[in-house]
């Protein structure tokens, strides 16, 4: 990757998604539960996620692979920024995905915690994805909304650490 498609990737872009959920456990544990990578494809659908380097923390690269039926999208993730229990920071900077993202936790208590799941992706396609972007936008804030209320249910029921 050059320098060049570097810089991109990490501006933000009009593409901008934005998930909220509130699960009743300890900001500690949704925190280690949102970073366990390996474990986030029980959370969100179709979605398969592994550590391709490092130890999932600063400097690590990530892959999540998302299929439904024929469709198949690769997201390449360097994780740029972890302050346990309170923010993990990622860049995508895939063919198709490119773009920073942040999954932050707020402690409403000892026993409450609001997760917000943010992305700001640049479009591929110039206009035409500009264009798209109003008609893929709510699709894509159900998905991410549907997928941190799944983590709150597994959270909540123990099933994820």
């Amino acid at each position: 990757m050059t320098g060049g498609d570097d810089a991109e990737a990490e501006r933000p872009g009009p593409g901008e998604v934005t998930a909220t959920v509130i699960v009743a456990a300890p900001a500690e544990k949704v925190f280690a539960a949102l970073t366990d990578w390996s474990r986030q494809g029980e959370w969100i659908p179709f979605t398969t996620v592994r550590v391709l380097s490092g130890d999932g923390g600063e400097g690590s690269q990530i892959e999540a692979v998302t299929q439904a039926g024929p469709v198949l999208v690769r997201d390449l993730m360097r994780v740029v920024k972890v302050d346990p229990p309170f923010e993990v920071r990622v860049v995508h900077h895939g063919k198709v995905l490119r773009g920073p993202g942040v999954l932050r936790c707020t402690a409403l208590g000892p026993t409450r915690t609001q997760v917000v799941w943010h992305e700001w992706f640049q479009l591929p396609a110039g206009n035409a994805g500009r264009l798209a972007w109003p008609l893929l936008w709510p699709g894509s804030k159900a998905g991410l909304t549907g997928a941190l209320r799944r983590f709150a249910r597994l959270v909540e029921a123990g099933k994820l650490r």
